[in-house]
């Protein structure tokens, strides 16, 4: 088929990936869960504890990328939601750096899947990396949580690849497969993301509707450029 990795998994997994040839391109849990994140100065020391964990064991197996999520809002200001997210990866950026192992913050939307989710746009996500300023914390860019929340997809990729780590695939609408039911042209998004000279992963994260193997064969041809 082609593949290079398998995304979320835990460093137990490895064993079994290295068997087939895989990578673990990302690791779970990587510090705090989606509702309850970096946003919260009460969870930090957690986050904190989880990555010292789990960042030596990603490096130990040869995971490029470890996740985190920023939290959901609860009434919580943007910009206090953003200095309290660069606080407590400060705390961890040192671990991440010392190891070789990439922070990814996600994005995600929070119209239909995660609601009140903070970190759901570019922009948001950008100002955390940007001001921890560290080549191990960059952003997960979800292509289909972010066509939700605001569309874009080429000239956003295109002027912020610097920060962006690794990448996430779905159709839209439905997360489903990446066929003519969708609304994004995948193969030219694909071709974009090549064309930069992007060296990171490229994961499918979608429901199939059908057979799982083939729908992700299909997926794995189309964006294949």
């Amino acid at each position: 088929m082609g593949l290079a990795g398998v995304d979320l998994v835990a460093p137990e997994d490895a064993p079994t990936l290295k068997k087939y040839g895989l990578v673990p391109s990302m690791i779970l849990p990587g510090g705090g869960t989606i509702p309850d994140g970096l946003n919260r100065l009460e969870n930090h020391a957690r986050i904190e504890e989880e990555f010292r964990t789990r960042i030596p064991e990603a490096a130990a197996v040869g995971a490029p990328n470890i996740i985190t999520f920023s939290g959901n809002r609860r009434g919580l200001p943007d910009e206090e939601g953003i200095s309290t997210c660069v606080a407590g990866l400060s705390r961890v950026r040192r671990i991440a750096e010392d190891h070789g192992v990439t922070i990814c913050l996600e994005l995600l939307n929070s119209k239909i899947d995660h609601k009140d989710y903070q970190c759901d746009h570019t922009a948001w996500g950008l100002e955390v990396v940007r001001r921890v300023g560290s080549p191990r914390v960059k952003l997960l860019y979800d292509i289909y949580h972010m066509q939700i929340m605001e569309g874009d997809i080429l000239r956003t990729i295109r002027d912020h690849i610097e920060w962006i780590a690794h990448f996430h695939t779905g159709g839209v609408p439905g997360r489903h497969e990446l066929d003519d039911t969708q609304e994004l042209n995948w193969r030219t998004i694909a071709r974009a993301i090549a064309d930069l000279g992007f060296s990171g992963y490229f994961a499918h994260e979608f429901v199939p509707l059908h057979d799982p193997l083939t729908s992700l064969g299909q997926a794995v041809d189309l964006c294949t450029v």
